[in-house]
């Protein structure tokens, strides 16, 4: 069968094949698949965007339907980077158009979703210096001013990691390095991309590319800090983030009865949850939007429910930071909401 003429029904059974594989991390069942697609004339955009990316996704929603544990979710995302490796180092177009850096925003460790945007670059005609997860603002500045490349594609998977976006896309256009931001962080229809001065946003790999071909991004106006945060909610709950965590596990154990019996990796996994709840609020208050707090606290209920933690556990957590942040009025509102949400109902909405 020609790959060039596969039909999305034949790409959806190799993607089935596909996930088997790297559900159980064969690495070499997952290579010989895609490099036998390849050699079949399959083209290697589809299979980054139309089989491992979709593989992706739905490893992230067995992961959070607690169907597969963090142990397989890890493995398989190791065994998807090298099937895209393996794609690249057999299909090697010689670069035609301009040098793009492409990189994870400081502390942002989902790689693979920025690493297929590399590669679609690098197949359109680019010449890519990937940097991978977790990229330090100045020290991609320090690239920018040693490589010189014609724009930077910045990749953002969680809003938390909005504020640091904020600051090295900031940096970067003040080296004059024009940023293209991506990835879910900065909201489906990149409101936070524009929000935080972004010059330009897309929502896919290959959106990426052709919003690259029309031409490299201009510059927006500077980008400023966000007037709404100096109200400094954002800076008072970020400085008092220890102290808030230590409060909120002490007044739970005391609000929540079922936590006495918990063990200590369940109180090293609340711990942790608390300090999500935290990390999200900040990032709803730097950007002044309450659906990312609430977002997240939908998100987090369906991930507990489906690992037998009732939503009451959620709903308590908020209300402990609800009355603590009394001096907080955004914050508060976004508490309240998120109670809602946690619920899934209009109850404990009382301020």
């Amino acid at each position: 069968m020609s790959g060039t003429g596969l039909l999305a029904g034949d790409l959806l059974a190799a993607g089935e094949d596909y996930l088997r594989c790297i559900g159980r991390a064969d690495e070499f069942g997952a290579v010989d698949l895609v490099v036998g697609l390849l050699a079949d004339g399959v083209p290697a955009e589809r299979l980054l965007l139309e089989l491992i990316a979709p593989a992706q996704r739905r490893v992230g929603e067995l992961w959070a339907a607690n169907r597969w544990s963090v142990a397989r979710e890890h493995g398989a995302t190791a065994v998807s980077e090298r099937a895209v490796a393996a794609i690249a180092t057999r299909v090697r177009p010689e670069p035609t158009l301009g040098r793009v850096t492409v990189a994870c925003t400081d502390g942002e460790y989902h790689a693979l979703p920025t690493r297929l945007l590399a590669e679609v670059l690098r197949l359109r005609g680019w010449r890519v210096d990937f940097l991978g997860a977790n990229v330090p603002g100045p020290h991609l500045i320090t690239h920018l001013h040693q490589s010189g490349p014609d724009a930077v594609a910045l990749g953002c998977a969680l809003a938390t990691r909005l504020p640091r976006a904020h600051a090295t896309l900031t940096a970067c256009q003040a080296v004059g390095v024009p940023v293209l931001a991506g990835g879910p962080g900065f909201g489906a229809d990149g409101r936070f991309a524009r929000l935080l001065g972004a010059d330009a946003w897309a929502p896919t790999a290959d959106a990426a590319a052709d919003r690259l071909a029309g031409g490299l991004p201009s510059f927006a106006t500077p980008s400023q800090a966000p007037a709404h945060l100096a109200d400094e909610e954002y800076t008072h709950l970020t400085r008092r983030r220890g102290e808030l965590l230590t409060g909120a596990m002490a007044a739970l154990a005391g609000a929540y009865p079922p936590m006495a019996a918990y063990t200590a990796h369940q109180l090293d996994a609340t711990a942790e949850d608390l300090g999500h709840i935290l990390d999200f609020l900040a990032a709803a208050l730097y950007v002044d939007d309450v659906e990312v707090f609430t977002g997240f606290v939908t998100w987090t209920r369906g991930v507990l429910q489906a690992r037998g933690v009732p939503a009451r556990a959620l709903a308590v957590g908020l209300r402990i930071f609800r009355d603590e942040l009394r001096d907080f009025p955004r914050a508060r509102h976004m508490l309240v909401r998120g109670i809602e949400a946690a619920h899934d109902r209009g109850a404990d909405l009382e301020t």
